[in-house]
């Protein structure tokens, strides 16, 4: 297990009893590096939608978790927001989630002569995920899906 995922797991279970406590949903958990600064950032959700104070309220309560564990040896800034709208389908809640809503599917290469579809995200077999399209269904092997995104409309 790599680095990133090592701490993006010990943050999601110091996560869950937080949420359960608030009766939030944990959406995802994101280490990364962005112009030369480290982020840990937590996705939450919750019916009716998120607010600042739900953000705020989160970050007071996994803040001394985090600082009393001390498991991330770099300098990071938390950040605990919303998933937004375009929200990116990835681990396995997600594709729970996401069933039947539509999405947005984009490929790291061509498939019948097309890189990027909108249908309606079907069943998740092993590495295999069903697209519902207006053409039909359509299977793709996971490995070959750069991104899957809640679509949204304006």
């Amino acid at each position: 297990m790599s680095r990133k995922e090592t701490y993006e797991n010990r943050t999601w279970d110091l996560l869950l009893p937080i949420a359960e406590k608030l009766g939030i949903t944990p959406v995802d958990v994101e280490y990364l590096k962005e112009a030369g600064e480290y982020y840990l950032r937590v996705f939450i959700d919750k019916e009716g939608g998120v607010t600042i104070e739900d953000c705020e309220t989160v970050t007071r309560e996994l803040n001394p978790l985090l600082d009393r564990e001390d498991y991330i040896s770099e300098a990071y800034i938390l950040e605990v927001s919303s998933p937004g709208l375009g929200r990116v389908i990835r681990r396995p809640r997600d594709f729970e989630y996401a069933r039947g809503r539509e999405v947005e599917l984009h490929t790291y290469r061509p498939v019948n002569g097309k890189k990027d579809f909108t249908g309606i995200l079907g069943e998740k077999e092993g590495k295999t995920v069903i697209l519902e399209t207006e053409e039909g269904p359509l299977s793709f092997d996971q490995g070959d899906i750069s991104v899957i995104r809640l679509t949204f409309e304006i």
